[in-house]
């Protein structure tokens, strides 16, 4: 079967039976290829319902969870957007095709190498990559991300992070223990924060000064 009818199937039985309703969500979902972003022999794989590997220790997680933060994100066409986790670009991609600006943070060099080559390949250009302690934030120039998402676990939500909110901002991050988490997603407003949670979830642990 093709990876264009796979990724319909996976849209169809994975995200849309869960939930999923966000159409800017679904459409990057349908424009993206997460075969590109895998091992060529795990590329079988690419469009099941679990998260792979992708060496060091890191995995590409489930496309639902993605889903799920994605559309909790409610990311809008303007939008700048915070990355804490390139991991192996297939996120960095689908909020690509969703904002305006992509500002990626990666703390493996290795993997945010990879990622990159993998973007340029598909030809994203609206992405900003680094490599630093995701859990300061973004450290080479002065911002404010109208949106931040953090694909690790931290056991609590970092200080920098909420810091660099701008007015109005959402922050969707995994905040709990290193096994298991619950999904936060803190809400600007008016120079206050509201916290709601949306489920457990399974992530890597964030590795840095504010995080684990």
């Amino acid at each position: 079967m093709k990876f264009s009818d796979q990724r319909k199937i996976m849209i169809q039985q994975q995200l849309i039976s869960r939930g999923i309703i966000s159409e800017p969500v679904l459409t990057a979902f349908l424009k993206v290829p997460r075969e590109s972003f895998v091992s060529e022999n795990m590329q079988y794989l690419a469009y099941s319902d679990t998260p792979l590997a992708i060496g060091e220790n890191q995995t590409i997680s489930q496309p639902f969870i993605v889903a799920e933060m994605l559309q909790l994100l409610d990311l809008k066409p303007g939008h700048k957007v915070l990355e804490i986790g390139t991991g192996s670009g297939y996120q960095t991609a689908l909020l690509a095709e969703m904002c305006t600006q992509v500002f990626t943070i990666e703390r493996l060099r290795i993997l945010s190498a990879r990622a990159k080559r993998v973007l340029e390949k598909l030809h994203y250009d609206n992405i900003q990559f680094d490599i630093c302690d995701g859990t300061l934030g973004w450290q080479k120039s002065n911002e404010k991300f109208d949106r931040i998402i953090v694909s690790a676990a931290a056991p609590k939500v970092p200080t920098s992070l909420i810091n660099q909110l701008a007015p109005n901002g959402v922050l969707i991050i995994p905040e709990g223990g290193k096994r298991i988490q619950q999904l936060e997603k803190i809400t600007e407003k008016d120079g206050d924060y509201i916290h709601s949670k949306h489920g457990s979830c399974m992530f890597v642990p964030l590795i840095g000064e504010e995080g684990w």
